[in-house]
Formats: structure tokens, C-alpha cells, sequence
């Protein structure tokens, strides 16, 4: 560790030693600080927020954002005047950057969640050193045990993940690798486009300590591993980007004989909570302000479920995320979790990206992360949104918005070619594209959810 993270490291462990109440306090310092600093160099939060009060450590008095404003704002947004869209959509058009340092310094990440609004985020080197930082209090999940079969393995991490793209899983293993050349022999990218039993074989030949990515990719590899097919052993395996209920958690920790420890976070605040042994995520609130709320963002008691949460990242200043709608509903422990933590805990109801599955001519069944959908179609020149929906077991409906003055005939060709070469590499080509006249729709809470699978509907 650097010398900043060790000194980080030190603040978080003396702060969980020291209780809930200085937790609290670290907080609010830490938000006060994050404000001041977006009100004196983003020209965006200086208009937001120019009747509040000179000091603010209330997240409650601040508006709130949301993905699509901030994105719409994004120039006037971050706090570096050197860091533009345009120069950040011309780092992230290049598949060699990845993980490559942004003007030499900041990390891009990019997403294309079901929010259907693209995210194009720009983290700093304090943002990137506060999960290495809180690390090391949660060492403990893993006992003497654990350890011994994460040696015998060689520490070798699998991180089954998107194949290409800055999107955050990858960004971030890339630029460990680049960071540290000699450490980056143990950690290793699957990509998720392979057939499925191709991907079985990469495994079993790496044999990996510890197994991360999706949990729908997981879920189907854990299928994989009680057919006998994938035959590993991981110490630990670190589900993510969806809700885990307690019955998966158990199927994955039966299946590979591992530890499970997820974490619910997101590109916009990577270290937001980590996973205990009861189920719940345990919010970092030494770094992080996570606000269970209705539709009129007012505060929901607790052990009720919210219709949103609002986050704010008190640790990234290039781009501050402030009281920001991520679209959750989260419900929020009302007694101390039993696992001892003092952190505030959280269960997550509304994060599921499920998988679109379809009857094969066997009579089997085949199952697609959407998450390969988004790889493919993000980066089909001219379209602006697109909308996946299961009308039938065997039929996709297609909504696409493509971009002012494309030729929408020659984009629907592309989007067909590319989903179609997907489906027959997963033995699914049976399935019927039928092309959408009306263009992607809002969910009742707002959302533009690009996958609808036939079990949702």
C-alpha cells in the first residue's frame, strides 16, 4: 500500500473502533468538505447550490441529481476545467486505454446499466484508494482456513466480466495490471461473450482462489459446477451488480464450497457497502451517505423499503456525486446487525438484471446475461437508447431510438447482425428478432429498463 492508503486504512480502522458516533461525525466532516469543494470549482453545484447555507453537513438540505442531468451538465459538472465529454468519449472510443491513466491521472469508467442513460465517470486517485483502504477492515471474513486454500491456489483472482469496454470491472483490473506488473500474473478477465463451456475450460484450467462478477453469470457457472462440468474450488467467490437473495447465497456457497461475500456498490461509489455472513450490506458511511427515500424524497423509517436511495460519494472530487438517485429500493435495518458491525446495514430489493432465457431444440434451456446485450449494442454506431423485450420464450422485440440523421435501416441491420451472432453462439438461434415501431419505454418508476425479460412482464 501507498503511503496514503496506509494512512486511510488507519482513519477507517481507529473509526469502526471507535463506534457508530465517530463514524457519524467523520461524515459529516467529510460532506462538508465534498460540498465546498463542488460549490468552489463546478460551475454545476455553484449555481445547484447557491441559496444553501455557507456550510452544509446535512445531506438533507442538499437538491438532488440524478444520472441524466448530471450527464447532461457534464462539462460544467467536474471540477477540472482540463476534463471535458469530448476528450473523455474520445479516451473511452479507444479499446487500448483501458484501464490507461486519463490525462494522466484519473481512471474512466463507463456504464450502460438498465437505467438506459450511458454513464461516462471520471474517478480520482483518492476515490481509488479508499476501497484498498477499507479493505483491510474486512479482512477478517476470511478465516485460517480460507487463507491456506487462497495460497494453495496461488491467489489467482477470476474476474468473469464484460469482454471488452472501460466499463468498471475491467478499468479497474486493467490498471492494477498496468500498476503493478508483477502482481498482475495472479488476477485474470474472462469474458463473458465465450460459449459457456469455453468459459468452463479457461476456468478450470486457471483454478482460480477467488471467482468475481455478476451474479446471474455466476449463478449459471454454479449450475455449471454441480453438473460436474466446472470443477474449481475458490476460497471466495465476490457476487455483484444484482440483488442476492439468501437462497442464491447459499446455492453458490454449497456449489463451491466458498465463502460468498458480496457487496452492493456501483461505478459512481465502488466501495458503498460490503457484505456480512447475515445477508446485509453494510454501508461505509465514513465515505459514503446512503438515504433510503419515497417518490418526494422525505426519508424512509427504518425497516421499511424505500422507493429510491440517494448516495453521496465523499471521496471522488473530479466529479462529485451528491445526494444522487441511483434507482434502488433499499431497506434499512432498524436493530444492530448481528454480525457486529456498527456500520448502518441495508438489504436491496430492486437491483436484479435478470437473465433472458429461451428454450433450445433439445428441449433444454439456454440462459443470456443482459449484460452481453449492452456490450454488443453500446458500441453499434447511432443509437442513442435501445430496448430488449421477451414477448414470448422464443421472441425478442427490438425498441431502438437511434441518433438525429442516421440511417435507422442500416442501424437495425447492424443490431440484428450482432444479436443474432449472439444467440447462435449460445445455441439460441431459433429465437425471433421482431423489429419495434415505438421506441424504448419508461417504467413506472421512470426507469428505461433495456432488458425485459417474459418472467418480468
Amino acid at each position: 500500500m501507498t503511503e496514503s492508503v496506509r494512512r486511510l486504512a488507519r482513519d477507517a480502522r481507529r473509526d469502526m473502533r471507535q463506534g457508530a458516533e465517530a463514524i457519524a461525525r467523520r461524515q459529516r466532516a467529510r460532506l462538508a468538505e465534498m460540498v465546498a469543494y463542488a460549490r468552489a470549482n463546478s460551475p454545476y453545484y455553484r449555481e445547484l447550490y447557491r441559496d444553501l447555507p455557507d456550510k452544509v453537513d446535512d445531506p438533507a438540505l442538499l437538491p438532488v441529481t440524478d444520472k441524466k442531468t448530471l450527464m447532461g451538465h457534464f462539462d460544467d459538472w467536474v471540477t477540472d476545467r482540463q476534463v471535458t465529454r469530448e476528450r473523455v468519449e474520445a479516451f473511452v472510443a479507444d479499446p487500448d486505454l483501458v484501464g490507461a491513466r486519463f490525462q494522466d491521472r484519473y481512471l474512466v469508467a463507463t456504464t450502460s446499466g438498465t437505467s438506459g442513460v450511458r454513464g461516462l465517470f471520471v474517478l480520482d486517485e483518492r476515490n481509488l484508494a479508499v476501497p484498498n483502504a477499507l479493505g483491510s477492515r474486512s479482512r477478517g471474513l476470511l478465516g485460517v482456513r480460507d487463507l491456506g486454500r487462497m495460497l494453495a491456489h496461488g491467489g489467482r483472482i477470476a474476474v468473469v466480466s464484460a469482454p471488452t469496454g472501460h466499463f468498471y470491472t475491467i478499468a479497474s483490473t486493467e490498471r492494477f495490471r498496468r500498476d503493478s506488473p508483477r502482481l498482475s500474473r495472479i488476477m485474470r478477465v474472462f469474458p463473458t461473450d465465450q460459449p459457456l463451456p469455453t468459459l468452463v475450460d479457461e476456468l478450470n484450467r486457471y483454478n482460480p482462489a477467488s471467482l468475481a462478477g455478476f451474479l446471474s453469470m455466476l449463478t449459471q457457472l454454479a449450475g455449471e459446477q454441480e453438473a460436474g462440468r466446472l470443477r474449481i474450488r475458490p476460497a471466495l467467490v465476490i457476487p455483484g451488480g444484482e440483488t442476492l437473495t439468501a437462497d442464491i447465497r447459499e446455492r453458490l456457497a454449497t456449489a463451491f464450497h466458498a465463502k460468498v461475500n458480496a457487496a452492493y456498490a456501483a461505478t459512481e461509489c465502488g466501495f458503498l457497502s460490503v457484505g456480512c455472513a447475515h445477508g446485509w450490506y453494510h454501508v461505509n458511511s465514513d465515505w459514503a451517505v446512503a438515504e433510503p427515500v419515497d417518490a418526494d424524497y422525505r426519508p424512509v423509517p427504518p425497516g421499511q423499503p424505500s422507493h429510491t436511495v440517494l448516495i453521496s460519494n465523499l471521496a471522488n472530487r473530479v466529479q462529485p456525486f451528491l445526494r444522487y438517485d441511483l434507482g434502488d429500493s433499499v431497506l434499512l435495518r432498524p436493530d444492530p446487525c448481528p454480525c457486529g458491525n456498527p456500520l448502518p446495514a441495508i438489504r436491496v430489493a430492486g437491483r436484479a438484471a435478470d437473465m433472458l432465457t429461451f428454450p433450445t431444440d433439445r428441449g433444454e434451456h439456454v440462459s443470456i446475461s443482459p449484460m452481453l446485450f449492452g456490450t454488443l449494442l453500446d458500441r453499434t454506431p447511432g443509437i442513442d437508447r435501445f430496448q430488449l423485450v421477451q414477448t414470448s420464450p422464443s421472441a425478442l422485440r427490438v425498441r431502438l431510438q437511434t441518433r438525429q440523421g442516421t440511417d435507422t435501416d442500416r442501424v437495425w441491420q447492424a443490431v440484428r447482425d450482432e444479436i443474432t451472432r449472439l444467440l447462435t453462439e449460445h445455441k439460441a438461434d431459433h429465437v425471433t428478432l421482431e423489429r419495434a415501431d415505438e421506441p424504448p419505454q419508461q417504467s413506472p418508476g421512470g426507469k428505461f429498463r433495456r432488458i425485459i425479460p417474459l418472467s418480468a412482464q
